[in-house]
């Protein structure tokens, strides 16, 4: 096995009290604010450049190049945490949240600095009740201690921070969709162009990342960005929690450098299946990304290898599923997910996903026959590129993925289910 990645996010993290101010500080926290504070924006912007750091949300986006986007000016700018993580699979933000909310804030702090953003808010997913309750009592103390507020450290930056409970809409995760949730509106993604960084929240500008890119900002700072850029490959810089979970025997959250060989992280770090059973498939980026085989698992583990081999790094959920396991039930649960979670505003997206579901059914009962299998692909690719957000996609890319990888599989499901149905 390689060496024990470097722990930035991790390190510590179930040390008692680190949730509290007196322990995060104890350990060095809001050192990085404090040094970040000391130099001029555009120094902070800098070295978060030279990082590299890519969204960890899941589309992968560099850090620094978004807030570089932001346009110049005296407009108000704005700032926005996404913590809505609904992905079936994902539950890092979860843990970063519980264990240490003092982290994202400060990464948060230091981002708004950057990006000339004196308000800011979290999203925070409504079902995430203890993770809410950490942070809340988190903010509390920041802004006690001058962390938050007015002339933060005597630095003359200013930031209100408020925390925005949503009410369980995976759809909210999308960024337009919350940002209309933020406002008071129905979640529904926007058309885009304009993009967010140019009309946001309220019109203005607005900068939006996720929990675990946020929190990785104090490590960038501390390290300095090219130091932080020597950890990880070429355009996957850093260190990632990835959520394991599925058929392994140690599912949980694990950090690691990217980079490393998916089987070292299935097999090694979260056990492998259950003994006598061998991986089917695995989704390498939450439920949303296209599965990957068996022959996969000796791929790096970063975002270009991903995208290389048809898939994506996603929001950096790993779900295994053994030999165990049908793939028609596979794929029955990832469509009635994204259908139920359709917002409805785009008939591709509305139409397609029950479309699937209602085929995928009808394979299930011998109804289908093989050209329906050619039939559903093909509805898959139309779904592609054609809705306002990638919800339909993200239902219609795993859907496609199962039915090229496990096409005769699907057959033989439909060959069995008409015998046993009379239906021969």
């Amino acid at each position: 096995m390689a060496a024990a990645p470097p722990l930035l996010l991790f390190d510590g993290i179930d040390l008692p009290g680190l949730r509290t101010l007196e322990v995060y500080r104890g350990r060095g926290g809001y050192e990085s604010l404090g040094k970040a504070l000391a130099e001029e924006p555009q120094e902070v912007l800098a070295s978060l450049e030279a990082s590299g750091l890519r969204g960890r949300g899941g589309a992968g986006f560099a850090m620094g190049k978004k807030i570089s986007f932001l346009p110049k000016g005296t407009i108000e700018r704005y700032l926005v945490c996404n913590a809505d993580e609904s992905e079936p699979g994902t539950f890092k933000d979860r843990e970063l949240l519980e264990k240490n909310p003092h982290m994202l804030i400060e990464g948060i702090v230091i981002a708004s600095y950057a990006a000339g953003a004196n308000r800011a808010f979290i999203y925070i997913r409504g079902e995430y009740v203890e993770p809410a309750r950490a942070l809340e009592q988190a903010l509390d103390e920041a802004r006690a201690a001058g962390y938050l507020g007015d002339d933060i450290l005597g630095s003359g930056h200013s930031l209100s921070l408020v925390l925005h409970r949503g009410a369980g809409a995976y759809i909210c995760g999308e960024e337009t969709a919350l940002l209309d949730s933020l406002e008071g509106k129905r979640g529904n993604p926007r058309l885009k162009p304009p993009f967010p960084a140019n009309q946001g929240l309220y019109q203005g500008p607005t900068l939006i990342n996720n929990v675990e890119t946020l929190a990785t900002v104090p490590a960038i700072i501390r390290l300095g960005g090219e130091q932080y850029a020597q950890i990880g490959v070429q355009n996957s810089t850093g260190t990632k929690v990835v959520s394991v979970s599925g058929h392994v025997q140690r599912p949980g959250n694990y950090e690691i450098e990217l980079g490393m060989p998916s089987r070292e992280l299935i097999y090694d770090l979260a056990g492998g299946p259950p003994e006598g059973r061998a991986v089917k498939c695995w989704f390498p980026g939450g439920s949303s990304s296209p599965v990957l085989t068996a022959d996969d698992l000796d791929l790096p583990y970063d975002f270009d290898s991903m995208a290389r081999a048809g898939s994506m790094l996603g929001s950096g959920a790993v779900i295994v599923v053994d030999d165990s396991t049908p793939i028609l039930d596979v794929a029955l649960k990832v469509a009635k997910f994204y259908r139920h979670e359709s917002c409805g505003k785009c008939t591709p997206c509305r139409e397609g996903t029950n479309w699937t579901v209602n085929m995928l059914e009808r394979i299930e009962t011998g109804e289908a026959t093989p050209m329906d299998l050619e039939i559903m692909a093909s509805v898959q690719e139309h779904i592609i590129g054609n809705c306002l957000c990638v919800l339909g996609d993200a239902m219609a890319m795993p859907i496609g993925s199962m039915i090229a990888k496990f096409r005769e599989e699907f057959e033989a499901h439909i060959e069995r289910a008409r015998v046993a149905n009379g239906r021969v």
